[in-house]
């Protein structure tokens, strides 16, 4: 891997805020992360930020302010449900190299950068998994089986409810990366939290360092099993959400 890991100072400077210390070789990931891409952002559509420091603090930092709310993740199991570039997984997944990591992306062509991305960093027990959430989420292979299932989608809580709610374990949680304004759209997904299986939920709000930007850390428990019918088929969750 090469390395540029002086270029990631705003990385790391803004980390150490949140208590997050990174080593050499985690920078260095960090460093080839970015490289790649950048590289493939000129081939498919990955990322609208493609400024160094703002794919540091948006992407790289954003991710890692999950383990506030997750905690250390050595040892356990974590799904990133529709994970795009990677986020926040792969940089959960560099920052607790004995976490097994699972990610699931619907679009090809991610799906293969991700792939490549993984070898590159030299990253292991991870798995990669190009398909729909609501085929995941009714696959024995995966269903109720991780500590922790995580997204950064722009879906209505209801909807994410639906697909990470099934992938989590009896005792696991999900986790989902929202706006500021999340607490009406919580109130009307309380029927489908409970429903799924879901207890109550917590907030943690985030303020990421040289931006404007702020969100909330929802974590749900989970609590009960899943009924066998959810998620519904593809498609459903979005167009019908259940709140």
């Amino acid at each position: 891997m090469t390395s540029g890991v002086d270029d990631l100072e705003t990385l790391v400077e803004s980390a150490k805020r949140f208590s997050i210390s990174l080593d050499d070789r985690q920078k260095t990931r960090f460093s080839r992360y970015m490289e790649l891409l950048l590289e493939w952002n000129e081939k498919i559509n990955l990322t609208a930020i493609t400024n160094d420091k703002d794919i540091q603090i948006s992407h790289f930092l954003d991710s890692l302010t999950c383990t506030l709310a997750t905690g250390n993740l050595s040892s356990q199991t974590l799904v990133d449900a529709g994970t795009g570039a990677g986020f926040p997984g792969i940089p959960l997944k560099i920052y607790y190299p004995d976490m097994k990591l699972t990610l699931v992306e619907s679009v090809t062509k991610k799906a293969t950068f991700l792939e490549v991305l993984v070898q590159e960093l030299g990253l292991e027990d991870v798995d990669i998994v190009a398909e729909r959430l609501e085929i995941v989420g009714q696959d024995p292979a995966y269903r109720e089986s991780f500590d922790w299932a995580v997204s950064r989608g722009v879906a209505k809580v209801a909807v994410l409810v639906e697909y990470l709610l099934p992938l989590c374990r009896i005792g696991g949680r999900m986790l989902a990366q929202k706006g500021a304004s999340i607490l009406e759209s919580l109130d009307a997904a309380k029927q489908t939290i409970e429903t799924l299986g879901g207890g109550e939920h917590q907030i943690l709000p985030i303020y990421l360092p040289e931006t404007q930007q702020s969100h909330t850390l929802v974590v749900i428990p989970k609590l009960t099993a899943s009924p066998a019918k959810y998620p519904r088929r593809p498609g459903i969750p979005s167009k019908r959400p259940l709140n």
